[in-house]
C-alpha cells in the first residue's frame, strides 16, 4: 500500500503544482527553461504513475473488501466512464460545449472516471486510488474555476460539429479501451461474464 500512496502523492502532487504553487512553477520554468520543466514534470509523472500501478498491483494480495456493489453498478460505471472519455477528448477539441460550460473538461472527466470506479470497486486499494483521484479532481476543478472567474476568463462559443467530434471520438476510445485494452493492461475485463 505504501508504493500506491507514494505514487499517488508524486503523480497528483506534480499535477497540482500549477494550482497550488503557480508562482513557484513559473519560477522553475524560468530557471529550467520550458523544455527542462516539461522534462522534470514528465519524469515525476512517470515515476508517480509507475509507483501507483505497482503499488495497486501489490495491494491486490491484501484483498481488504469494504463493500460489494450490486451487479447493475457495473453498467452505471460503464456509462460514467464513457462520459469521462468524452470529456477528456473535449479538452483537446476546441470550441466544444463541454469546454465552454466546464472550462476544464479533462479534470471533470477524471473526477467522473474516479467516481464511477469507486462505485463498482469496494476494496481498500480501490478506495485509496480512486478516492484520491476523485478528491484531487474536485479540489483542482474548483480551484481552476475560481481562478477563471477571478481572471474573467470567457470561453469561446461552442459549435455542434466540434461536439460531435468529441462525442464520437470519446465513445469509440472508451469502447476500444474497455473491450480490448482494459483486460491486458489493468487485469480486469469490465464486461466479462
Amino acid at each position: 500500500m505504501i508504493a500506491l500512496i507514494v505514487g499517488l502523492v508524486v503523480f497528483l502532487g506534480a499535477h497540482s503544482i500549477g494550482v497550488l504553487a503557480p508562482r513557484w512553477r513559473d519560477a522553475q520554468i524560468v530557471r529550467l527553461g520550458a523544455h527542462g520543466w516539461k522534462l522534470a514534470f514528465s519524469a515525476a509523472s512517470i515515476v508517480g504513475f509507475v509507483l501507483m500501478v505497482w503499488g495497486y498491483a501489490m495491494a491486490r494480495t491484501e484483498g481488504v473488501v469494504l463493500w460489494i456493489s450490486p451487479i447493475w453498478v457495473r453498467h452505471l460505471t460503464a456509462v460514467l466512464v464513457v462520459l469521462a472519455f468524452i470529456l477528456v477528448v473535449a479538452a483537446y477539441v476546441p470550441n466544444t460545449y463541454f469546454k465552454s460550460a466546464l472550462g476544464h473538461p479533462m479534470t471533470a472527466g477524471v473526477g467522473i472516471w474516479a467516481f464511477g470506479h469507486l462505485l463498482s470497486n469496494g476494496s481498500l486499494r480501490a478506495l485509496i486510488l480512486f478516492g484520491a483521484f476523485l478528491a484531487w479532481s474536485i479540489a483542482v476543478f474548483t480551484a481552476r474555476r475560481r481562478r477563471d472567474r477571478e481572471a474573467g476568463v470567457a470561453y469561446p462559443p461552442w459549435r455542434a460539429r466540434r461536439n460531435a467530434v468529441a462525442i464520437v471520438v470519446g465513445v469509440v476510445a472508451a469502447l476500444v479501451f474497455a473491450l480490448f485494452l482494459h483486460g491486458p493492461l489493468i487485469g480486469v475485463r469490465p464486461f466479462a461474464a
